[in-house]
């Protein structure tokens, strides 16, 4: 009896080391970075880790409001508490196998459209999907600006300097 009890438990004791990990919950919500409708949480590691995805409109072409897709994603921390944030990167492969989901497009899709509409409310909606691996990366391009913009004449600003001095 002894016997068959200690062989019982060990058959239980390897059955629960051999059972395979539960699979993270991918628990999916908006988490706002600075206004409504900017971000998204997706929890996709036990213990609440995940990624912050910041979600950003494209009013370049007129009359149209588009997501902007900004592959790197900050790391979020206790996602599954009641405070969640975030601090640091996670990497973009995180972010293209987030992004190859349906529930996580699909709720990036209703807070982009949702940005668009309080960013942009006359403009017409466009949904473009995310890129899903390194070579669909488009890098945002911002406009250039000109020297004159960023620095002062330096003759002109002595000439203020010389006339400040002898006032």
């Amino acid at each position: 009896m002894p016997r068959q009890r200690l062989l019982w438990g060990v058959a239980l004791l390897l059955v629960a080391c051999g059972a395979p990990k539960e699979p993270p919950s991918w628990r999916l919500f908006p988490l706002q970075r600075f206004t409504p409708h900017d971000g998204v949480a997706v929890v996709n590691q036990p213990d609440g880790y995940g990624l912050h995805i910041f979600i950003e409109t494209d009013t370049s072409f007129p009359g149209v409001c588009s997501p902007r897709w900004l592959p790197d994603p900050a790391r979020l921390f206790n996602g599954n508490g009641s405070t969640p944030f975030s601090s640091g990167l996670a990497t973009r492969r995180e972010f293209f196998e987030a992004v190859a989901r349906r529930d996580v497009r699909a709720l990036l899709e209703k807070e982009l459209k949702a940005l668009c509409q309080a960013r942009a409310p006359e403009d017409r909606w466009q949904w473009t999907e995310p890129p899903l691996k390194e070579d669909q990366v488009i890098p945002v391009k911002l406009p250039a600006l000109e020297e004159e913009d960023l620095l002062t004449n330096p003759v002109e600003e002595l000439k203020r300097d010389r006339q400040l001095l002898r006032d």
